[in-house]
């Protein structure tokens, strides 16, 4: 095993570590000289550790582990594990050095053991000799304190394994017990307070401040009707019109700092500040490569948030509790969150409602507001507290319940705060998942391979941090007397036609910085007796400039078709086509996931190959259009997952869900390969996703040849991790 991966390190020229981490009840406590060798959990929150740690190309942890080079522990003695700054002897710091080896600034290290944690935070080696801190010792000047906002500590969520004496040690019989935990407040209004900074870049990633007062937020208004010019004496019952809009982007100046010129610069723009809170599954099916894989995902979130953006952190299991309040994301803000997340602990059943529950509280009860606000939800199982399964006599599971009413409007007019959910790995439950986010007004992604999550949440940040357009209303007004709205084909947007029939509303909420929205229309067109042309419709969008607060009104141009005495040949837009053939096949996904869900896949592929048939005979697919080409890829993916029962409860359901997901809101999701550059799943996804999301895979290893060498090491000796 050494042999093989010296001879894939020295092939790569990489110093490279692998990290198949256990947990603390499946292995004893390593040796010093065992210790030594390991990757702590906060390295993989450490940016200085990104470009050295391969990324585990396998959900499942080895049962022999994997061991990494010995100059992978050179870091750990040059940075504190738990504040993330660095270790100088003469510094003005005590340093202090456990019996594994490991070392940390003594105050850091003291705070930790005094909140009932006496293992290495590195290698969970049990301690013989404790550090302890006087409780008059104040942190040292010059540096951040531990706890620098009297944020309560996460207590609840951090164990301890507590062992009978020899010679009855027995490892099946340890058990856990929770430490001492401090007190939630009753209510949530101790978010820290915001700088009201006007526009600003983010210093962390090594931009400076920015104002641009030429930099103007708006919105491109298109329409296209099905066919430019129809016959004088003709009339049309749905004559389709396509409203298209694109939100316009920024520029601003960049000033990359020096340690980061050898990753892609993220081309933040003069935006608003987001109020995120993540709602972190850490349930006992969470334990090893998962929960190390979700906290490196969330060292990422952590450091490419702004000094403007706030976080807040909610981990829930079988209970949930709120590791910190809503906190700036400054050095000290990221350093407290940084130590808050890499204490996580998996243990424990799935309460997804109550961490929901707990991440809308924080929400609700804030006294200060960012204009960006949402909640990121991952989770890897099924909740077991508040929906029970369907199945037999029972009724179909209530997912609605899973969701505060404060985070979703009662009359479905408009969203609160959206939810992104992830469901991690094969065995969450997708449909729970996809309607918590769809009566929220988020997105479902299908986290299919584990090593990828750092990168689903870069794509969702990156569209969260770039929102330019707000609570946006599509309003269509008919122009000719005679004309009446059919319809307004809107995917989950809440749309409504007037009772008069002349007029209809679309309520869009937020748009990111060029993102763009496809709505299609349907009147009824009158013949004309004399005219040469006949005038249709007004579009007319309302929305509010999330930094200075006003409101926006802009109008479209009438919307008019010629009315010759005899037309030629008609031919279809292809814009109007294109979007026919999206609303076409999400139709298809949602009828052959009805399907499948009645336990017919053989009749769900048919669906799916119908609708592939009809869309290779369109306008759009002759011309070779992009959308058109990804559509009957991701219908075909569709259908290889419904294979069979095992393979569609496996990934099909998840896919497919994610896939409605991502049409219905015209907006980026990860699902299978979707975060490949390469994959042609990539209809929605904006600028700024794609650089965060380039950002992250220049932080992980990216080479394909790299992945194809290091893959056989990390595959030998796995097996399943049971439940």
């Amino acid at each position: 095993m050494g042999s093989k991966w010296r001879k894939a390190k020295l092939a790569l020229g990489l110093n490279l570590c692998v990290y198949v981490p256990r947990t603390l009840e499946e292995s004893p406590p390593p040796s010093a000289t065992d210790s030594t060798e390991r990757l702590s959990n906060v390295a993989l929150l450490s940016p200085g550790n990104w470009d050295t740690c391969s990324r585990p190309m396998t959900p499942t942890p080895s049962s022999h582990g994997l061991r990494l080079s010995r100059s992978s522990s050179k870091s750990s003695k040059q940075t504190c594990s738990i504040c993330l700054t660095k270790m100088k002897q003469g510094g003005g710091q005590a340093i202090f050095t456990a019996e594994c080896s490991h070392s940390f600034h003594f105050n850091c290290i003291a705070s930790n053991v005094k909140h009932g944690n006496q293992v290495c935070p590195v290698c969970r080696a049990k301690w013989k000799e404790i550090p302890m801190q006087g409780p008059s010792l104040d942190p040292p000047p010059g540096r951040v304190a531990i706890n620098p906002m009297g944020w309560p500590q996460n207590d609840a969520l951090m164990t301890v394994v507590r062992r009978l004496p020899p010679p009855r040690r027995d490892l099946s019989r340890r058990h856990v017990v929770p430490l001492f935990q401090a007190p939630e407040p009753g209510i949530f209004n101790d978010d820290e307070a915001l700088d009201h900074q006007p526009v600003f870049a983010d210093r962390s990633s090594g931009y400076n401040d920015v104002t641009d007062s030429n930099s103007s937020k708006t919105i491109a208004i298109k329409t296209y009707p099905e066919v430019s010019a129809a016959p004088r004496s003709n009339s049309y019952d749905n004559f389709t019109v396509l409203i298209h809009l694109k939100a316009a982007a920024t520029i601003a100046r960049q000033n990359p700092s020096r340690n980061q010129a050898t990753l892609p610069q993220l081309s933040l723009t003069p935006r608003a500040p987001v109020d995120l809170v993540t709602v972190l599954d850490i349930s006992g099916s969470m334990a090893g490569t998962k929960l190390a894989l979700l906290k490196r995902a969330m060292g990422f979130v952590i450091q490419n948030l702004g000094s403007n953006d706030r976080l807040s952190v909610i981990a829930f299991s079988s209970t949930a509790r709120r590791l910190f309040p809503l906190r700036r994301m400054s050095d000290a803000g990221r350093q407290q969150a940084l130590q808050a997340v890499n204490s996580l602990v998996a243990n424990g059943g799935t309460n997804i409602a109550e961490g929901l529950r707990r991440g809308a509280k924080v929400m609700e009860e804030r006294r200060e507001k960012n204009p960006v606000a949402s909640i990121i939800l991952l989770s890897d199982g099924q909740d077991t507290y508040t929906v029970n399964g369907s199945g037999g006599n029972q009724p179909q599971p209530n997912y609605r319940s899973l969701l505060p009413l404060s985070i979703h409007s009662s009359d479905n007019s408009s969203f609160q705060i959206p939810v992104h959910a992830f469901g991690f790995g094969t065995d969450h439950d997708a449909s729970s998942m996809h309607s918590i986010s769809e009566n929220s007004g988020g997105t479902f992604s299908f986290i299919e391979t584990e090593a990828v999550i750092q990168d689903a949440f870069a794509q969702c940040i990156g569209g969260l941090l770039s929102v330019v357009v707000q609570e946006l209303q599509v309003g269509v007004e008919c122009m000719h007397p005679s004309l009446r709205l059919g319809s307004l084909k809107a995917g989950s947007y809440p749309s409504r036609v007037m009772v008069d029939g002349r007029s209809g509303v679309i309520d869009v909420g937020d748009l990111y910085a060029d993102e763009e929205r496809d709505f299609l229309v349907s009147v009824n067109v009158p013949a004309e007796s004399s005219r040469n042309e006949t005038s249709l419709l007004k579009v007319r969008c309302s929305y509010k400039d999330p930094l200075t607060k006003e409101m926006v009104t802009l109008e479209s141009d009438e919307v008019r078709i010629e009315r010759p005495e005899i037309s030629g040949q008609e031919v279809v837009s292809i814009e109007v086509d294109r979007q026919r053939n999206r609303l076409q096949a999400a139709e298809a996904m949602a009828l052959a996931r009805t399907t499948a869900e009645q336990g017919d896949l053989a009749g769900a592929v048919s669906i799916l190959e119908n609708c592939r048939r009809v869309l290779s005979e369109t306008v759009s697919a002759k011309s070779h259009d992009r959308l058109c080409l990804a559509l009957d890829a991701e219908l075909k993916e569709m259908q290889e997952r419904m294979a069979s029962r095992h393979v569609y409860e496996a990934s099909g359901r998840a896919y497919i869900l994610s896939g409605l997901s991502s049409h219905s809101w015209q907006r980026a999701t990860a699902r299978g390969d979707s975060t490949d550059g390469s994959s042609l799943v990539q209809s929605y996804q904006t600028p700024s996703m794609a650089e965060m999301l380039t950002r992250s895979q220049a932080m992980l290893l990216g080479s394909p040849s790299a992945q194809r060498l290091v893959q056989p090491l990390l595959s030998f000796g796995s097996q399943p991790k049971p439940r």
